[in-house]
């Protein structure tokens, strides 16, 4: 256990006693999203095709590959393609199945909560699952990885009891009629979601499914620091995402000016509309508050400000010093929710930033012109050049549309000439075609604005 943990465990220690009047359930496997992460895999769904996992994800391929064909993966790749169904939609779909793989009555229907179902798709897709858990005898898969699975719950539990969920009673200002719950999604990779169930009387079943996104030198799952702060965004965002859709004709604006500049870094990672950004970035605030609100030491809050500045959430830090500015007024405004006029009018003024915002570009690669077909290949760097300093907060360098043979050999990466070009070392073939993506994930500017993707291609001579 890595210090990081150890300080929030004791930070969080005198916490515990306080959950009482909290409805909890510990962590557990549930068989509804191991099988729908198995149809999507099957389905070759990107986001459940992980192999990070890779202990459980052959065991997957062995019981089910030869059902790839079957009429329910056939309907699914159809409705991914029509409806763009995956990430939390699939697991809102899990949730919304009672024990024998029916919809739930009872419940908001979930074709009226996700835009990507609809009740005729969400219907037959229902049918064709319970043939298909059948004629596949998923049970018998379920059953036979019980060890596997006991073992993850075991280990993700320490981490779990530290969460302190009173707090979000107390921050978002509303009478909890919640039950948490937190579902181990060992084929979800390292795709972590938080979904909800609606009750008609009112009360609401919270939901962080976490996936498995590192393993240990055995294999077996391994969830530390970054695990605790998962959870927290994850049940976050089923307090958060009616807020902002209440009010997204007042915030439209001010979400499409920020989007139109952090829109690259958002695409990588699979968010696409200025909702959704404007969703995450509350949710990642709603997560520094905590961290503030339970004493964490400076130098954690500091940094996981920076991370999501690196993530393209560059106005972060303005959003928590609203949310600070909101709990300190709590006989003012009672909820999260009656503070949203505020957050609206400073959006209007984040979004009246975005045009001194500049973004960094590619200007030059010094040994070459992209698009060379007569490189050297005893070129041993490429040095790429930008129109301004970078954050130093990593590197993105992504395998482009022709795949991984035409990436180069890198032996080493560095930032170099005050953080403006970054030099990658490399070993080249002779004849041979390359190509490889910067992209704006951890290529930004000391604001935290990405460059656009930039595509490198070149040819060696012979």
């Amino acid at each position: 256990m890595n210090r990081f943990l150890i300080t929030i465990l004791v930070v969080l220690n005198f916490q515990v006693y306080a959950q009482e009047k909290v409805v909890l359930e510990k962590p557990t496997i549930d068989k509804r999203v191991e099988l729908l992460s198995v149809v999507f895999r099957l389905a070759e769904k990107p986001e459940y095709s992980s192999k990070q996992f890779k202990l459980y994800a052959e065991k997957i391929e062995r019981h089910f590959e030869k059902h790839k064909n079957h009429e329910l993966i056939q309907f699914t790749k159809s409705i991914m393609n029509e409806r763009g169904i995956g990430y939390d939609a699939v697991m809102s779909m899990a949730i919304h199945l009672d024990d024998n793989l029916k919809l739930l009555t009872k419940v908001t229907d979930i074709w009226q909560r996700e835009t990507h179902w609809n009740k005729e798709n969400a219907e037959r897709f229902v049918s064709l699952l319970q043939q298909f858990a059948k004629e596949t005898k998923f049970d018998d898969f379920f059953k036979g990885n019980t060890d596997l699975y006991n073992e993850t719950v075991k280990r993700i539990t320490p981490v779990y009891e530290q969460v302190n969920f009173k707090w979000y009673h107390t921050f978002f200002g509303k009478e909890l009629s919640e039950t948490f719950l937190t579902i181990m999604g060992l084929g979800n990779g390292g795709g972590n979601y938080g979904v909800s169930l609606e009750y008609a009387n009112g009360n609401r079943k919270v939901y962080a499914i976490m996936g498995v996104g590192r393993t240990d030198n055995e294999g077996m799952p391994v969830f530390d620091t970054s695990t605790f702060f998962t959870l927290l965004h994850e049940f976050n965002h089923s307090f958060v995402n009616n807020l902002i859709e209440k009010d997204k004709d007042l915030l439209r604006e001010s979400g499409e000016k920020i989007f139109s500049v952090v829109k690259s870094q958002m695409a990588n990672q699979a968010y696409r509309s200025w909702e959704t950004v404007l969703n995450e970035a509350l949710v990642r605030a709603s997560v520094i508050k905590y961290g503030k609100d339970h004493n964490f030491r400076q130098p954690i809050i500091d940094e996981l400000i920076k991370r999501e500045k690196t993530n393209g959430f560059f106005w972060i830090e303005d959003l928590v010093n609203e949310l600070e500015s909101y709990d300190k007024q709590r006989d003012k405004y009672p909820t999260l929710e009656s503070y949203i006029p505020q957050l609206i009018g400073a959006y209007k003024s984040w979004s009246g930033k975005v045009p001194n915002l500049e973004r960094p570009k590619v200007i030059s690669i010094s040994e070459f012109t992209n698009g060379s077909m007569n490189v050297s290949a005893d070129t041993k760097t490429i040095t790429v050049n930008f129109s301004m300093p970078l954050s130093d907060k990593g590197y993105s360098v992504y395998i482009g549309n022709k795949g991984r043979d035409a990436f180069p050999k890198v032996e080493k990466i560095n930032y170099a000439n005050n953080n403006q070009s970054v030099v990658m070392h490399v070993s080249l073939e002779k004849d041979k075609e390359y190509q490889f993506v910067l992209v704006g994930k951890n290529f930004t500017s000391v604001d935290g604005i990405g460059i656009e993707d930039y595509e490198v291609n070149f040819k060696t001579g012979k």
